[in-house]
């Protein structure tokens, strides 16, 4: 039996849970945004060192680490809506405990549980909006990370203008918890019912060797074949999973050095004035929100190994630039082409990651997403220690190397058809 493909468009059970999705994708972004720009006065209230401060902030990571494996398996047993619905209500909760902690321990076990929501968020809220693609039978993940970018710019800005304004954190934080909590409710019943397996594969988009997404059918780990196929996952998925992941750490370490060391990259090595040092961090998320909004339809024209691999060295490029020049506006630009380039990295890798064969949708966004997530905590480090043994520049030089690699290893995108359509005739057959 040949691989039943998705009709193109989408009825109106699948626009309802993409509005759905999209909602999602907002809550997740605007989270934890608001936060951002209280963090000086939780500093302030709680007398912390910075090293306090820091190691608090850090037990967000560490809690998205030591959780995020389980997500798969969470998913697997109750579906990627309610895990999504459930851990976004969870990660609205937590905040209040952040924002009005009476101890450091509290405010770093909140910044824990928070990290612990957000990764069962994101591989859920990732996995349902692959079922919805593959209702679609066209890319569409690229927008709703560029949503997310939306929302969580938009949730450093208010969180800004209400720190600024000297609206009380705690009746800043009390509000947006009730937002979110209200709009998450309020999407739950439009999300796809049904196990994670039920969407057919999507078809590849035209003139595409990767196609949209790369959508294929393959019974899940867990659950294929009656049990003869149970957690088999064939060498070259694998070696796939493998591939993605390390992509996606080198997507997370690109997008990270704007926010982790552009301001002083702008600061002590080009002696750029204040008003200026803010900007490759506002130039990288704005042309990073552009690339995801646009990506879509860019990645159906083209296919996502050219999209990635292209976007990939555009990176390089822009931070190659950004290292290279001695004024700060062509700091800013090559920071805005680094934002741009990166842009769809992460989704495209995470869409591959969920049509792994022999990995259902819930366990390979898991599994690559918590391998996402040591990129954006192992490189920071990695790029201070170079700094304080030669330079920041120096140490920046990283992050063209990483977008040198992901363009090497954007070929992983392309979707192992032959197994997957093969795996779907036997369980046919079944």
């Amino acid at each position: 039996m040949a691989v039943e493909q998705a009709v193109p468009g989408a009825d109106l059970q699948a626009r309802r849970a993409r509005l759905a999705v999209v909602v999602l994708f907002l809550a997740n972004g605007f989270a934890y945004a608001n936060i951002v720009p209280w963090l000086p006065v939780i500093k302030s209230q709680l007398e912390l060192s910075n090293t306090e401060l820091g190691t608090g902030i850090g037990a967000m990571p560490l809690g998205a680490l030591v959780t995020g494996m389980l997500a798969g398996p969470l998913i697997a047993r109750f579906g990627s809506g309610r895990v999504a619905v459930g851990s976004g209500l969870v990660l609205a909760c937590v905040l209040p405990i952040v924002a009005t902690a009476p101890a450091w321990w509290v405010f770093a076990s909140g910044m824990l549980c928070l990290g612990w929501m957000d990764a069962w968020m994101d591989s859920a809220m990732n996995s349902h909006g692959l079922r919805v693609q593959r209702r679609y039978g066209r890319s569409i993940i690229n927008t709703f990370h560029g949503i997310w970018s939306i929302a969580a710019v938009g949730g450093g800005l208010v969180g800004s203008a209400m720190a600024g304004w000297g609206v009380p954190i705690t009746v800043h934080i009390a509000v947006v918890t009730a937002v979110l909590i209200a709009g998450v409710l309020v999407i739950a019943r439009g999300l796809l019912p049904g196990p994670e397996t039920e969407e057919p594969a999507a078809a590849p988009a035209s003139g595409s060797p990767s196609g949209a997404g790369g959508a294929t059918a393959e019974a899940p780990v867990g659950s294929g074949g009656g049990g003869r196929r149970r957690w088999r996952v064939p060498r070259r998925s694998i070696a796939m999973l493998l591939v993605v992941s390390v992509l996606l750490m080198m997507a997370g370490a690109i997008e990270d050095s704007a926010a982790s060391w552009g301001a002083v990259y702008m600061r002590d090595e080009l002696a750029a004035p204040l008003f200026l040092v803010g900007l490759p961090f506002v130039a990288c998320q704005a042309m990073m929100t552009v690339g995801r909004l646009t990506g879509d339809r860019i990645t159906d024209r083209f296919g996502a190994v050219a999209v990635a691999r292209t976007g990939a060295l555009l990176s390089a490029a822009g931070m190659a630039l950004a290292l290279l020049t001695s004024a700060p506006l062509g700091a800013i630009v090559g920071f805005a082409l680094m934002g741009l380039g990166v842009a769809t990295l992460f989704p495209l890798s995470l869409a591959a990651a969920g049509e792994i064969p022999g990995l259902g949708g819930g366990h390979g966004v898991a599994l690559a997403g918590w391998m996402a997530r040591l990129g954006f905590l192992g490189m920071p480090p990695l790029i201070g220690v170079v700094a304080d043994t030669v330079s920041l520049t120096a140490g920046l030089w990283t992050v063209p190397v990483a977008g040198l690699l992901a363009a090497a290893l954007s070929v992983g995108l392309r979707p192992i058809r032959g197994a997957a359509a093969r795996a779907a005739d036997k369980g046919s057959h079944a």
